[in-house]
């Protein structure tokens, strides 16, 4: 082997962090698989490549014994010490059996072994930047699309986003960029394999920790998510600091910070609501837009009945069950509503306007 093709091997270390060691055994275990193959022996044999020269030889490991009954096996204790004269019984010799021709074999078989080395370690430095991003936000290019599925060119590999995985009426072309969140990694037998999606919950979750910086410092925390990707969003935050509003916080001077991501999630509506310890507090919150006059709270079936003004209830529960069905999602709690009227008439319940709950909440359309 040259003087080039080990300077090659330095290279390939230095530029794809591949170990030039690694290479060189899977030289050698590959070159003694090429021996026996192209020269039809059964022989134990080593296979040793010199590190710095690339010299190459072949040695057949011969197992001393007192009677030889397989000679490409085996070698009588008087013949190795030949070899060398400190050989005992049951040790192993090595002789030099390295054919003329066997450079030609060599350099074929050592070009295919780098090749397959340098793709396998590619797919694993790949997989292992990306593994650690699983469940994180990564921005691409879209760069083409099948029935099933956007592919999304990330700079060293390509990401399939499934059409299941989109927002509602949201169309990519080739060239846009684009971020996701990543919901899978995998490391398969054609490569790692990374599955992307735009309707995650934690898509929202990340681009709101990008864009907060009291979230990303860890002073405001997000407690919980629910959405509905493309329609509306709900996010309780909480902060560790009282004299941090971890509601303002979020939304930002003048509501900027909301509404980047508003943007970037094509008007998708967000209610950003303070976390409580409280459960009726933080029901109450949940609900937001809509006012909320009392919650009851019954802790062994972790229902919540939630009393509001009668001109309220269409919007407490929102359209088609959405605003209701967000907050129970959020809370984890059912949650019950009933308008002032109905809970007079079933409950017996006294009206009074000056009852009404104080709510902590934003709804950003």
């Amino acid at each position: 082997m040259s003087m080039d093709f080990i300077e090659a091997m330095n290279e390939l270390e230095r530029e794809k962090g591949i170990s030039k060691d690694v290479l060189f055994e899977a030289i050698e275990a590959a070159l003694i698989s090429s021996y026996k193959r192209n020269f039809n022996t059964a022989q134990n044999v080593r296979v040793d490549m010199n590190r710095n020269t690339g010299v190459i030889r072949v040695y057949a490991r011969k197992l001393i014994v007192e009677e030889v009954l397989d000679s490409r096996t085996e070698i009588s204790l008087p013949a190795a010490r030949e070899i060398n004269p400190h050989f005992q019984l049951e040790d192993i010799a090595e002789i030099e059996v390295t054919p003329r021709d066997f450079g030609r074999i060599a350099a074929q078989t050592a070009k295919q072994v780098v090749t397959q080395r340098i793709r396998e370690a590619e797919r694993g430095l790949i997989y292992n930047a990306f593994v650690d991003k699983e469940e994180d936000i990564v921005t691409g290019v879209v760069q083409r699309q099948d029935l099933r599925n956007i592919y999304i060119d990330l700079g060293k590999i390509e990401a399939a986003l499934p059409l299941t995985e989109l927002m509602p009426n949201e169309k990519f072309v080739h060239g846009d960029r684009i971020k996701a969140y990543i919901t899978k990694v995998e490391n398969t037998t054609k490569g790692p394999q990374i599955i992307l999606s735009r309707t995650h919950p934690g898509l929202l979750k990340r681009l709101f920790e990008l864009e907060v910086p009291e979230i990303f410092d860890g002073v405001v925390e997000i407690r919980s998510v629910a959405r509905e990707a493309g329609f509306r969003s709900k996010i309780a935050v909480h902060s560790r600091n009282e004299e941090v509003d971890p509601v303002g916080s979020c939304v930002g001077p003048k509501g900027m910070r909301v509404q980047t991501i508003v943007g970037e999630l094509r008007g998708e509506k967000i209610d950003i609501v303070r976390y409580s310890e409280q459960v009726d507090e933080y029901v109450a919150n949940a609900l937001s837009p809509s006012k909320v006059l009392e919650v009851h709270v019954f802790e062994e079936e972790k229902m919540a009945r939630v009393i509001v003004p009668d001109y309220q209830l269409s919007l407490a529960i929102g359209i088609k069950g959405q605003n209701a069905r967000l907050a129970a999602k959020l809370t984890g709690w059912k949650i019950d509503i009933k308008s002032e009227s109905q809970a007079e008439q079933e409950f017996g319940r006294e009206k009074d306007s000056s009852s009404e709950m104080h709510q902590d909440s934003v709804s950003v359309d």
